[in-house]
């Protein structure tokens, strides 16, 4: 079975994709090196290529050939030759189900979540009702026609794209003149409105292994640059802090830890995912679930394996040998 890391994709986070793949092809220097561009031709890539692109968070990178083919004939291809794909890909449709059903229906072997799960997972709204299901809270909905009314009840808001991912799109309506914003993004991309909840952010990843256990790994506590976790303080920022294991009471840690595995287990997630939390002075609040969280560097998720102990190698060998093992199922 050929190993082939697929990355890039046609939404905006193919930028953090990229960067993915690079760590990616680190741990595993045997793997093929397909690159799914924007106009969705496929690209096979060599080393070189992919590991001096030197700003991967802020320039696109640009293969330097014409393209295998596009991505449905790419998978045709990849079953012809028994490839098993890792996804170092996020957002989209390599992560609302439409590329694992793809590889699915031919049979192909992946890494992460199946396509029921990814579509649940990647809808926020539908994510915080199978989130309730297993007991854990969310924050209500706002409707934009009742915005106005829910910022002078709750005196913040903050508005986020139903569907989509690396915090992009996040606005923060402290004021009647940030709903000019939300309104104007909401005509392009369904938009999600929460009440803003004063807390510290936290998330939780869940680790699958090849002997069917799920664990959940050390919770993380993010203390974003200048208040808000979006694309720049996730990716860009100096001072933004990641700090793994987080600095929470012994029982806070505990809840984390729980909620993040029943969210993995409500959304039947498969292999690895990554929940976001508040910790407010109320007790936690749920935000959203990754089932392909960044796997760069500068990502959560990888700093939550090493503060586990768990190679990043050792944790991409187990997750082929999930992917595999489901296939032969």
């Amino acid at each position: 079975m050929r190993i082939t890391i697929v990355f890039g994709g046609t939404n905006k986070e193919r930028l953090v994709s990229v960067a993915s793949a690079q760590a990616l092809h680190l741990a595993l220097p045997e793997a093929d090196l397909w690159f799914w561009d924007i106009d969705d031709t496929v690209h096979e890539v060599k080393s070189e290529a992919l590991l001096n692109h030197a700003r991967p968070f802020e320039e696109p990178f640009q293969p330097d050939d014409v393209g295998i083919s596009g991505i449905e004939r790419a998978l045709d291809r990849a079953k012809a030759e028994n490839r098993l794909l890792v996804l170092g890909l996020h957002g989209g449709t390599a992560e609302n189900g439409e590329l694992q059903a793809m590889c699915e229906m031919r049979g192909i072997p992946f890494t992460g979540s199946g396509s029921a799960s990814s579509h649940l997972a990647f809808d926020k709204v539908a994510a915080k009702r199978f989130a309730a299901i297993a007991g854990v809270r969310a924050p209500a909905g706002v409707a934009l026609a009742g915005a106005e009314r829910a910022l002078a009840e709750y005196g913040r808001l903050i508005a986020k794209p139903s569907r989509d991912g690396s915090s992009y799109g996040l606005i923060f309506v402290n004021a009647k003149q940030d709903l000019v914003a939300v309104r104007a993004a909401a005509r392009s991309e369904d938009y999600l409105i929460e009440p803003f909840i004063a807390g510290v952010e936290a998330t939780c990843g869940v680790l699958e292994r090849p002997d069917g256990s799920v664990t959940a790994l050390p919770p993380i506590e993010i203390v974003p640059a200048d208040g808000g976790f979006d694309y720049t303080a996730k990716y860009l920022a100096k001072t933004t802090q990641e700090i793994c294991p987080g600095r929470f009471a012994p029982e806070i840690s505990a809840q984390l830890m729980e909620q993040a595995l029943k969210v993995h287990r409500a959304l039947s997630c498969r292999g690895y995912s990554r929940s976001d939390f508040i910790v407010s002075g109320n007790g936690l609040i749920y935000l959203e679930t990754n089932t392909l969280p960044g796997l760069t560097k500068a990502s959560l998720y990888p700093k939550a394996l090493k503060a586990a102990g768990i190679e990043f190698a050792d944790f991409l060998r187990g997750q082929i040998t999930l992917a595999a093992q489901r296939t032969q199922k």
